[in-house]
């Protein structure tokens, strides 16, 4: 009989994902089969002809599941949906058929199967399979993924709760994640304390990182929809500071931080030919990332050949550098199947922080 877990969430950007890897990499060190599927794929992409969410097809990739593609992504929230939903042009009982279709063979597959939910609990309401809805209707026992602190996590859990108590799903683990380190202990104490009443298991997960938070360059060219020029080793490569090159060439320079991704005018010719030849000194490629040539002006041909034949990552774009900036300083990065490094890493401190063994427990 296949073991199944739901990851819900309190809100966005908890970790859903990033506790669905780890997941997966424990449960494979102890079950033989490992499935995964994400009923709701709000943002989709084509993954070897089919189109599915973004995470579920990053899943498969990692993990070697592509002959379970076609089940991983059972309903797709592509444009029009809703409207085509609310219109009555796609029946109701749809939605529900497709997940419990899809869920049901991946039982048969696997041994453990682990399905992401998207958002915050209510997310899906629109095509009437939010994600308590979901847990409910595949009898899934709950993870609820929260961010680190105490009252904020207090108050996202009990805004949640009442929605999956309402469609009779079983919340069973509330799992703290992005904790402050030298809080860790003192949230956990607390936090247990608060859910003692409800008969919960109360885990933790990461302590916040920045390897983890901060978007890899591939990530940022996805974001602005602009191929990433340079060096293909790079694009993996993690920008920790994001900094506009105003000030004078060796000003900048001489302020860059660890890993810093530089916005700079496609005007400022110095500044470009000098970041293009501190790309092959060590000491300045680990502070400089890669480059946005950013505005309206073309380079200057000379600069132009420089910038390429340094090898260094740049995405060229008409924009200003203030609204890249903007633009950039509200992404928050997700994982894809290329960043080697975030996974390697979510994989070696899963083993250290999330107690599987009794996230397993409960589901027996």
């Amino acid at each position: 009989m296949c073991r199944k877990i739901f990851i819900g969430a309190t809100g966005q950007h908890c970790g859903k994902t990033t506790i669905s890897l780890s997941l997966m990499h424990l449960a494979r060190r102890r079950y033989a089969s490992v499935g995964f599927m994400k009923p709701i794929g709000p943002k989709c992409i084509e993954y070897n002809g089919i189109i599915m969410d973004k995470d579920a097809a990053m899943m498969a990739s990692v993990y070697n599941l592509d002959q379970d593609a076609p089940l991983m992504s059972p309903m797709t929230l592509t444009p029009g949906t809703t409207r085509r939903f609310l219109d009555g042009t796609i029946d109701a009982r749809i939605p529900r058929q497709l997940i419990c279709d899809a869920c049901a063979e991946l039982e048969k597959r696997h041994d453990f199967l682990i399905i992401e939910g998207a958002g915050h609990g209510g997310v899906g309401s629109v095509v009437g399979v939010n994600n308590a809805q979901v847990a409910a209707m595949l009898d899934t026992p709950v993870l609820m993924v929260t961010g680190g602190g105490i009252g904020n996590v207090i108050d996202a859990v009990e805004l949640n709760l009442p929605l999956y108590e309402r469609e009779h799903a079983r919340v069973k683990v509330i799992m703290a994640n992005k904790l402050v380190p030298h809080k860790r202990e003192e949230s956990m104490s607390y936090l247990a304390k608060a859910f003692k009443h409800r008969n919960l298991l109360v885990s933790s997960a990461f302590d916040y990182s920045r390897t983890l938070a901060d978007p890899t360059l591939q990530h940022l060219a996805e974001l602005l929809q602009l191929p990433l020029f340079g060096d293909p080793g790079d694009r993996s490569r993690i920008c920790h500071t994001i900094q506009i090159g105003a000030a004078s060439s060796q000003k900048v320079i001489e302020t860059l931080d660890d890993s810093t991704l530089l916005i700079v005018t496609s005007s400022r010719d110095e500044l470009i030919v000098t970041a293009s030849a501190l790309h092959h000194i060590p000491e300045f490629r680990a502070r400089l990332a890669g480059l946005i040539v950013a505005g309206h002006t073309p380079m200057s041909t000379i600069t132009q050949r420089i910038l390429v034949d340094s090898g260094i990552p740049y995405i060229r774009i008409e924009e200003t550098t203030a609204d890249v900036f903007a633009l950039l300083r509200e992404h928050v990065s997700k994982i894809g199947p290329e960043d080697t490094e975030k996974i390697e890493l979510i994989n070696s401190t899963a083993e250290k922080f999330i107690n599987f063994d009794a996230i397993d427990a409960i589901l027996r």
